[in-house]
């Protein structure tokens, strides 16, 4: 089984690229960088898949899905 990675990593990947991602395009470029099986955790979770990861982060207000996509708010960058 593969090493579970930090949600952090996911939005460092993100805020490195300075782009916004659509929900498919962001599930794209995480199995690409952290590969297909990968499993995520956060403070609050475990063995997150990237769908997980997507919609908790959401729901934490972590991740503004707007018509441009989905983006990191400026406040949550490090």
């Amino acid at each position: 089984m593969n090493e579970s990675i930090h949600g952090h990593q996911v939005m460092e990947m993100m805020a490195k690229s300075k782009q916004a991602y659509t929900k498919q395009s962001l599930k794209l470029a995480i199995a690409t960088k952290f590969g297909e099986n990968a499993r995520f955790h956060t403070c609050m979770g475990s063995d997150l898949t990237a769908d997980d990861l997507i919609e908790f982060l959401t729901s934490k207000g972590k991740f503004v899905e707007s018509s441009e996509g989905i983006k990191i708010p400026e406040e949550h960058l490090c």
